[in-house]
């Protein structure tokens, strides 16, 4: 299985989602048999950490994201991955105009997906930091159903 999460420029909640999910597998001893990775749909932060303030924020719940680095969805992400997941609508909605016509990748909002309170991860990035724990909160309730998805696949 190969889950890819994608967000606007792979700095803050897909990433974050990367790491945690990444967890929640070793966690789970399935670390080696499902590839995560994390994408942007814009290319304004290619190559760069995390936001310091989801790097700080994840730490401090025990994710690690010091090693991820941002990069830009492309055509190969469709046949790569079985499972594209977005964090809000706009970024789905840019996923589905990107999709390659016939690729397999299913494309989904990762918060909808598994019943989460809300369809959508929102952006921290202007905001405080409270934004950054909220986006940790959301990304850790999805990652559980995530998660049983997948062993229910395996």
């Amino acid at each position: 299985m190969r889950v890819l999460f994608v967000c606007m420029g792979n700095i803050c909640r897909s990433p974050t989602a990367e790491g945690v999910f990444r967890q929640r597998l070793q966690q789970a001893g399935l670390l080696e048999q499902v590839t995560v990775d994390s994408a942007g749909t814009g290319d304004w932060h290619v190559g760069k950490a995390p936001d310091s303030r989801s790097s700080q924020a994840a730490l401090r719940r025990g994710y690690d994201l010091s090693s991820l680095r941002a990069r830009q969805v492309t055509a190969a992400d469709f046949d790569r991955f079985d499972l594209i997941l977005a964090m809000d609508q706009d970024n789905l909605a840019r996923l589905q105009a990107l999709r390659p016509q016939g690729r397999g990748a299913e494309l989904d909002l990762f918060l909808r997906r598994y019943d989460v309170a809300l369809d959508e991860v929102p952006d921290p990035y202007y905001g405080g930091a409270d934004g950054f724990e909220q986006v940790l909160d959301l990304i850790e309730q999805a990652s559980d159903g995530l998660l049983a998805e997948i062993r229910g696949r395996l």
